[in-house]
């Protein structure tokens, strides 16, 4: 039995503890929260289950395993550092730190310590996505042409970290889990309208093969928007996560050119044929992810989702925050 200890119970926090009770090889041990408010929340629904204050009480208790920091993101650093310090494997919220720097410190010292680092990649855990993976890898969709996302809504604004480093790291995730080859360059633009970090933001990275990926991320639009258009060479997928069926819908549509002699003999042939919707699983990525997460431990596994995964998707939100800076000019990684 992994025993875990969880800091952080604010917005995401309940649901990590939930899902860690259901999961059968991992026990929650005890909850961190500096509100003795959220603190109480966790001791009427969970009466076996120790609480405190001081997060250290949870790094350095002998009794841990485990430690699931959720958590701002500007502690992460400190708090992932000092458990792996005490001989815990981790499981961090997305993003995974807050630069570049401090993700490759936590690397070398979890790979030293021969410890298990998996950054909350949620998205990787849906049915949706892990269709949209197993057609990709399958062939069903042929090479990539590009991958295009709408994530949008009216809040939940942040005052630590800006619209591209809370909603962006969804799709980089999927993208760095999709999109074979490391991306090349970064090109953002964004503006500050409210609480001095920005809240509309435009994201285009550029990736190897002429794959090209677009993020529009939004805390001000006056509706609630996931959809996600991915294009191939023989079939594309539209992808709406707010609808309860047919979350994903591939089409098989596309261009093809056949070329004469000369430029001006090169013909377009359209392909217009059906759309599918495949089935897609009906289960709590969350649950399903933290059950990988238990898996990787006892099984001595590198999760996908490791702190590589992690680092990647924080060095494309650091380009992407200097290319802002820099009025959207493009930033090579």
């Amino acid at each position: 039995m992994i025993k875990v200890g969880v800091i952080g119970y604010g917005y995401w926090g309940p649901n990590i503890v939930r899902n860690l009770h259901a999961v059968e090889s991992t026990k929650v041990e005890a909850v961190c929260d500096k509100s003795e408010a959220a603190l109480g929340r966790v001791r009427k629904a969970y009466p076996g289950v120790k609480t405190c204050t001081d997060p250290n009480d949870i790094l350095t208790s002998p009794d841990i395993d485990a430690v699931a920091i959720v958590t701002p993101v500007w502690t992460h650093y400190a708090l992932a550092k000092a458990a792996l310090q005490n001989g815990k494997h981790v499981f961090v919220e997305k993003p995974f730190t807050s630069c570049s720097e401090h993700a490759e410190e936590l690397i070398e010292l979890a790979e030293r310590r021969n410890l298990t680092i998996m950054v909350d990649h949620t998205f990787l855990f849906t049915g949706a996505v892990r269709k949209i993976v197993e057609l990709k890898e399958s062939g069903v969709l042929g090479d990539l042409y590009y991958y295009d996302s709408l994530r949008v809504n009216l809040g939940l604004f942040q005052h630590d970290v800006s619209v591209i480093w809370d909603l962006a790291p969804h799709d980089l995730a999927i993208m760095d889990h999709l999109i074979h080859g490391d991306p090349e360059a970064v090109v953002a633009t964004g503006e500050k309208h409210l609480n001095g970090v920005e809240d509309v933001a435009f994201m285009t990275i550029y990736f190897p093969g002429s794959v090209i990926a677009h993020i529009n991320v939004n805390w001000l639009s006056p509706v609630k928007i996931r959809m996600t258009m991915i294009g191939g060479q023989k079939k594309m997928i539209v992808w709406n996560d707010l609808v309860a069926d047919e979350k994903i819908r591939l089409y098989d549509k596309g261009v093809q050119l056949t070329s004469g002699e000369g430029i001006r003999n090169m013909l377009v042939n359209y392909r217009s044929g059906d759309m599918w919707a495949p089935q897609i699983p009906q289960l709590e990525a969350l649950r399903v992810e933290l059950d990988y997460f238990a898996e990787c431990i006892e099984e001595s596994k590198t999760p996908f989702n490791d702190g590589h995964a992690g680092l990647r998707v924080v060095r494309m939100l650091e380009a992407a925050e200097a290319s802002i800076q820099k009025r959207g000019e493009l930033v090579r990684l």
